[in-house]
């Protein structure tokens, strides 16, 4: 099999679009691979962070992970800071990097656009992000649009690293869904749906309940014509609504265009509503048997140890590559 890794990080609840471009993909994924799923919340830090919320975060995020369909007899789940050799590898990636690629980082310039200061960490993630990628030896890693800037740098890290030192890490490959890749926003649909949106109107949480999935859906924005027909272009409102229809309930677009043909969007609306509620349904009362449970300690001790087992026998060849420390026989 080959290996598969993916970080999430623990910064908020996950909305409707990290599930469809994501997690959902993930349960399919620790079939056919060898899947290592971390919580990323060393990364989570590159931005100031209530601790206390943070740690309640971490936990969220994991016990979403199991009530997806994650298997822990199947794929490795666990937390990035209970791992040191991601923040250990992070360090050897930076002495590898340069300040001008981590400079044209398109993420950096965003954030830190129009900030008198900003933290060290938010120019130098990048190269942790290839660390967590590196030390499992990834064949593949799927990741969105926003990420393929990031993937390149892996690459050109571990190349610059395999070059220099020892040919050891495995260049990875991205993989970007081609379809439902990028869940849009209910309210702008031609930004794309964040957990940090201020509107909380334009994301669907996979906590929301039932009311509040008919009401934003219901004020979800469309446009004047009333058809129901795809076009990313001219109709990014529907458009958006149609592709999160066709995934959840396994409808072609075609399908559901012919189904409400003559239809309007209120009736169209109101199925989608019923449609996201009964998928969401069994992954919440998953969730909130999990969340408070010794199982989902459990299961992140076993993945924690199975991860630092992986993660340490790769950071060893990477100090011997690079002269660090006593040479181990």
């Amino acid at each position: 099999m080959e290996t598969i890794f993916s970080g999430i990080q623990p910064s908020g609840m996950l909305t409707l679009g990290n599930y469809i471009g994501a997690l959902k993909q993930f349960v399919e994924l620790q079939d056919e691979y060898n899947c290592f799923f971390c919580i990323v919340d060393e990364h989570a830090i590159t931005v100031p962070q209530d601790p206390k919320q943070l740690r309640k975060n971490i936990k969220s995020l994991a016990a979403l992970y199991l009530a997806v369909g994650i298997d822990p007899e199947k794929a490795t789940l666990f937390i990035q800071s209970e791992v040191p050799a991601h923040a250990q590898a992070g360090w050897m990636m930076q002495c590898v990097a340069y300040m001008g690629e981590l400079e044209r980082m398109t993420q950096y310039k965003d954030k830190s656009a129009g900030k008198e200061s900003v933290l060290a960490s938010l120019l130098t993630y990048p190269p942790l992000m290839a660390a967590d990628i590196l030390l499992y030896s990834a064949n593949v890693v799927p990741v969105g649009e926003d990420q393929k800037q990031h993937m390149e740098l892996t690459r050109d890290l571990a190349e610059r690293f395999n070059k220099k030192y020892n040919d050891i890490l495995t260049i990875p490959e991205a993989r970007i869904p081609k379809v439902g890749a990028r869940v849009m926003s209910l309210q702008e649909p031609t930004k794309k749906m964040s957990k940090s949106d201020t509107n909380n109107k334009g994301y669907i949480s996979l906590l929301d309940d039932a009311k509040q999935i008919e009401k934003k859906i219901k004020s979800a924005v469309t446009d004047s014509d009333g058809i129901v027909k795809f076009d990313r272009d001219k109709k990014p409102g529907v458009s958006n609504l149609l592709s999160i229809y066709s995934i959840l309930e396994g409808k072609s677009i075609p399908e559901l265009e012919e189904m409400y043909h003559g239809k309007g969007y209120g009736e169209f609306k109101a199925d989608l509503a019923g449609v996201v509620v009964n998928a969401l349904a069994p992954i919440q009362e998953k969730y909130f048997l999990l969340i408070d449970s010794s199982e989902l300690d459990d299961i992140l001790d076993e993945g924690a140890a199975k991860a630092n087992r992986v993660a340490g026998k790769m950071l060893k060849k990477m100090e011997n590559a690079m002269g660090l420390g006593r040479k181990r026989r």
